[in-house]
């Protein structure tokens, strides 16, 4: 079978899911035809990120000609997909959050599912598929509408739990074959927003983790109370709040030290935050690390801490557990269906600040041991549930379907 993948930014360094997903497709012998609205070289610093560029095709890159072509050599299928272009974009209207917006965004996306639709065609694909709930799954919608094409996609969260109307995940949802959540708790989500007849669509299907990269548990280093964080510098991700909570555990644990992988929008204030607290000699931010750099952190790592407000299912949560460290997280979304409190690490109540910080000192106190026993118990659960083999046969399975 060849599925063409709707993507909007791609591929990105918070995306490599995505790419290990298209992977382990192509590996089982489907074609898999990469159509991203755009691109951004500029921050790609994985070589296997910057060898999915070469393969991907970005749609806004050609220029406004070939999406006005597009649109007038399917007038009519296009002016017939125009009312619920127009509908979503009045649903989105004001609603200030990516991947809405009002009707003249949605002529955009309008133009864009045009050149997707073409595109698809003239390349025999059979399937579309997108990831995220927002503009892609827009994207792969209205494409659906004017190609014939049928259509999936795979939500994540936290946005499109967030905003579910202004997305208009009810009518996505209605006209796609079929939905994937990447965890219970995300296709509980779905349930709340489309007809209990369309709930045999929505399948779970996990992010996967490549088991061959780590074949072997990271030993544990010397010394106590090492912790990383790896993610996007945002709100959402609650490193302003783990600063705070370190700051608080370091007088009964003075060995604690954190490791912050990643930037964003808030990295002035995180380094604000930390010379306030006087922690620069406890925090060290290293920005954007490729998947080596960030398996290099882990190995230096007692732990892996991630204090966020929503998420869907993380990848670093995986890719941690996977390496054998015991994880610090929060009760949200799907992260308790991973995280076992008290055989794979600690879950605190999303916002605990002197929770977080308990088991910031617990953590330092746990013998090694211990934390090595932990860490097994997680590596062998995240290796049973989250094969990246596995999980795209699931996903072909659908498709077949």
């Amino acid at each position: 079978m060849k599925i063409a993948y709707i993507l909007n930014t791609y591929p990105s360094p918070s995306h490599s899911f995505i790419r290990r997903e298209i992977n382990a497709l192509e590996a089982q012998g489907h074609e898999v035809l990469r159509l991203a609205m755009r691109g951004d070289s500029a921050v790609l610093k994985d070589e296997g990120d910057r060898a999915e560029a070469t393969k991907t095709r970005h749609i806004l890159r050609e220029g406004p000609g070939p999406l006005a072509r597009a649109m007038l050599a399917q007038a009519g299928r296009v002016a017939a997909a125009l009312p619920a272009a127009l509908r979503a974009g009045r649903a989105g209207a004001g609603a200030g959050v990516p991947g809405t917006g009002g009707p003249l965004r949605h002529l955009i996306y309008l133009a864009e599912a045009a050149r997707v639709a073409q595109i698809a065609r003239a390349e025999g694909a059979g399937h579309l598929h997108a990831h995220f709930g927002t503009n892609a799954a827009m994207v792969a919608h209205l494409a659906h509408l004017i190609s014939g094409l049928p259509y999936s996609f795979t939500l994540h969260g936290p946005e499109e739990f967030d905003a579910p109307l202004p997305l208009s995940l009810p009518a996505k949802i209605a006209s796609a074959k079929f939905v994937a959540a990447i965890s219970n708790f995300g296709r509980s989500q779905l349930m709340r927003w489309c007809e209990a007849s369309h709930w045999h669509r929505l399948e779970v299907v996990h992010c996967g983790i490549e088991p061959a990269k780590f074949a072997a548990p990271l030993p544990l280093p010397e010394g106590q109370g090492r912790m990383v964080a790896i993610g996007r510098l945002s709100e959402q991700k609650g490193q302003l709040l783990l600063i705070e909570a370190l700051a608080k555990a370091c007088p009964q644990a003075p060995e604690l030290h954190l490791t912050l992988v990643g930037d964003g929008g808030l990295r002035a204030p995180i380094e604000a935050a930390i010379a306030r607290l006087g922690l620069t000699d406890r925090v060290t931010l290293t920005g954007w690390l490729d998947e080596a750099g960030v398996r290099q952190e882990l190995a230096r790592a007692h732990a892996l801490v991630l204090p966020s407000f929503a998420e869907g299912l993380p990848m670093v949560v995986m890719e941690a557990m996977a390496a054998a460290r015991p994880v610090l997280a929060t009760y949200v979304a799907g992260i308790p269906e991973l995280v076992v409190p008290g055989e794979t690490g600690w879950l605190i109540p999303a916002g605990d600040v002197d929770g977080l910080a308990t088991a910031m000192c617990e953590l330092a106190r746990t013998p090694a041991e211990h934390l090595t026993e932990m860490g097994l118990r997680g590596r062998e659960r995240v290796l049973l549930r989250h094969d990246v083999s596995l999980e795209a046969a699931k996903l072909a399975r659908a498709f077949a379907r």
